[in-house]
């Protein structure tokens, strides 16, 4: 899209001065400036949703609290995202029939189906640490992730912590860097998720994208993966001095860098911000259980209205 009168048109640095100024002023320091305590998230009253709202389009994410815990229900997320206007659920063959992800240890020896067994190849369906990520980042444009609700049934033993970090906040890191590292990050070709060959022939194509671009609304969006496997960066100089730049600003601690764990009851709904997950430790009594909803949509300041 044409970026005039866009923050993000590097041609125009009073524009982002401005935009840059206002969003470094309002971004939060403490997760717990996130916080927004619900009663019910299938129930949201007038007050609960516009603190969520705020808090989103300050940061691009909100943490709530809620009086669910114990409850194993699919339809707490769903309803959630409904009231936050999202309905288009990016549904892959990982997830389960109804496009939400169940993410826990896939036990590969459960003779239920296949899908359980395949799910336990992939990191999120395991204990181990998730490295700095975007989510649905092997999507191509017109499936764009744009936002994602994580809701908590249980938590780990022992870990399961996150992470977060608004993926504006990163730009501006970058940018105020060296603008050329942005350049070169929205190139439509800087980062490819190679095609996935399985047995039964290709699954997916070669998925070439930029990391950042801008949406129809003019809203900034972020496409990426701190993996190392099965993905492929252009290996130009441009290309490489701003990986890197990204590389090192995420494995430095800044002031906006939130963490946190998600504890039953509690779920983060968000822009589809920068996030990771470190590794966890289950228990036979106590097996870490997320539900995972990831939308087309953005969270909008001025969703339809369902709530009192």
């Amino acid at each position: 899209m044409a970026l005039a009168d866009s923050p993000f048109d590097l041609d125009e640095p009073a524009g982002y001065r401005q935009w840059r100024e206002r969003k470094l002023d309002s971004a939060p320091r403490h997760i717990e400036d996130l916080l927004v305590p619900l009663d019910d998230p299938r129930a949201l009253t007038a007050a609960q949703l516009d603190a969520l709202l705020e808090r989103c389009a300050t940061a691009n994410m909100a943490i709530y609290s809620s009086n669910t815990v114990g409850e194993a229900d699919k339809e707490i997320p769903r309803r959630l995202g409904e009231q936050l206007g999202l309905h288009s659920l990016d549904s892959n063959y990982l997830s389960d029939d109804d496009g939400i992800s169940p993410l826990a240890v896939a036990d590969q020896s459960d003779a239920s189906g296949a899908a359980t067994q395949r799910r336990g190849e992939f990191i999120p369906y395991t204990d181990k640490p998730i490295r700095w990520h975007t989510d649905g980042y092997y999507n191509p444009p017109q499936r764009m992730v744009q936002s994602v609700i994580l809701h908590c049934v249980q938590s780990a033993a022992a870990g399961g912590d996150n992470q977060l970090l608004d993926h504006e906040i990163a730009y501006i890191l970058l940018r105020d860097e060296n603008p050329d590292f942005v350049r070169a990050l929205s190139m439509p070709d800087v980062m490819t998720i190679p095609a996935r060959v399985e047995a039964a022939g290709e699954a997916r194509p070669d998925q070439p994208g930029s990391v950042f671009s801008v949406d129809a609304g003019g809203f900034l969006q972020m496409r990426y993966t701190a993996r190392t496997r099965s993905i492929v960066w252009k290996t130009d100089a441009a290309s490489q001095a701003a990986l890197a730049a990204l590389v090192r600003l995420l494995a430095t601690a800044t002031p906006w860098t939130l963490r946190g764990r998600l504890e039953p009851g509690m779920g983060l709904v968000c822009n589809n911000v920068l996030h990771d997950r470190s590794g966890f430790l289950d228990a036979p009594e106590r097996r870490r259980l997320l539900y995972r909803a990831r939308y087309h949509e953005r969270i909008s300041p001025w969703p339809p209205r369902a709530a009192d």
